[in-house]
């Protein structure tokens, strides 16, 4: 398999991370690369507003109420949503952001990667930490090679 592309070891040199978008049922990918950046020693905060709380942690309405300073961010929302938090990241000093995107758009929207070109902010557009991150599953490693491939993810 190729080497991680440097714009994302470079995005998980950071310590701090959020994850937008995590859901209150636990059952998107938003949760499990949550409690995945968890597992693997990152210090992780969950950020959805209709939420308290998510896999026993604290969970946070927006990227503004995160109790400390953040490295980056995953954005695993709905595309609608997505520029606004960049325009949070941007508001909070945060300067790289990682779109997850499988099949399909993901949380990519075209004025989202706009915000991130105004802002001076790096994106990682595609694919998840899971696919780099601790102990890599088979379907992530398959879903790494193949999207890497096919340009849906850098490197």
């Amino acid at each position: 398999m190729k080497p991680v592309p440097e714009s994302i070891a470079a995005f998980l040199r950071g310590r701090r991370f959020a994850v937008a978008g995590v859901s209150r049922s636990g059952r998107q990918p938003s949760n499990a690369i949550f409690t995945r950046l968890r597992d693997c020693g990152y210090e992780v905060f969950a950020v959805n507003p209709a939420a308290s709380e998510v896999a026993g942690e604290p969970c946070y309405p927006n990227l503004r109420s995160v109790p400390a300073a953040l490295d980056g961010v995953v954005i695993a929302t709905p595309p609608a949503a997505s520029a606004d938090v960049v325009r949070q990241c941007a508001e909070l000093g945060v300067t790289r952001v990682w779109f997850h995107r499988s099949i399909g758009d993901g949380s990519v929207s075209p004025e989202a990667i706009d915000a991130c070109r105004t802002h001076q902010i790096a994106p990682i557009v595609g694919g998840c930490p899971m696919m780099y991150c601790g102990r890599v599953d088979v379907f992530h490693k398959c879903m790494r090679w193949w999207f890497s491939r096919n340009g849906r993810i850098p490197g």
